[in-house]
């Protein structure tokens, strides 16, 4: 019995940090992604660009332990198909009201793109779960804490600009979670497969995170919002 809705979340909101991996190379997914894992990392997401991503996100769902789901998904199709593969979870970087619908009629979390405050609450009253920042801004720290002022409610959850060495300052301005995308898996170590080296930055990653207190659990939305579903 795949995990709920709800189970789903509370793994986002107690492990806080996924790994992406989007690369052209077909022969490091596996490995790289086997090394973020070793690491710690219990989160997982593998984006459609990726060579064979159906195939790796239907064996990594069947781990136990293992949270796996399917980035850049524009399409509802494409919705389809990664949760046939197992995804349990579905990201997307820009923010499609149809995405969000299927992944609420299907039991799935929903993770669209958004950049704006206003972005952030188109997605959330079409039901988003969490909200992606993308493409991050430059002081995206501070751009998280000054929008969660007036709207406390949002799971930001930031995969651009967020680095093992800024995630803390991340964190502390309530970012409810980060993806690691190209700051985990470095395009040179992917290419001299290096992979001992993402191996051992998940690990300092994973405890970095873990190590930052928990945030308080955000605060409801108000009572004239909307989810769309149908």
């Amino acid at each position: 019995m795949p995990p709920s809705r709800a189970a789903v979340l509370n793994v986002f909101a107690t492990h806080r940090c996924s790994a992406i991996l989007r690369t052209d190379d077909r022969d490091v997914v596996r490995p790289a992604l086997e090394a973020a894992i070793a690491g710690g990392f219990r989160i997982v997401e593998v984006t459609l660009t990726t060579p064979d991503a159906l195939e790796h996100i239907a064996a990594l769902s069947e781990r136990h332990g293992l949270l796996v789901g399917a980035g850049t998904v524009l399409t509802v199709d494409q919705a389809k198909e990664a949760m046939a593969a197992g995804a349990r979870f579905l990201v997307s970087p820009v923010t499609d009201p149809q995405v969000i619908s299927f992944c609420r009629q299907h039991d799935l979390v929903s993770v669209p793109g958004t950049l704006t405050p206003t972005e952030m609450m188109t997605a959330h009253r079409a039901g988003a779960d969490l909200v992606k920042l993308f493409p991050g801004p430059a002081n995206g720290p501070d751009f998280v804490r000054a929008v969660r002022g007036p709207l406390p409610f949002l799971r930001i959850f930031p995969t651009s600009g967020v680095t093992e060495e800024n995630c803390d300052k991340w964190l502390a301005a309530g970012a409810f979670g980060l993806g690691f995308v190209a700051s985990l898996f470095d395009a040179d170590d992917l290419r001299q497969r290096r992979f001992d080296t993402i191996k051992q930055r998940a690990a300092r990653i994973v405890a970095k995170v873990q190590a930052h207190p928990q945030q308080p659990a955000p605060a409801a939305a108000p009572p004239n919002s909307s989810v769309m579903v149908g």
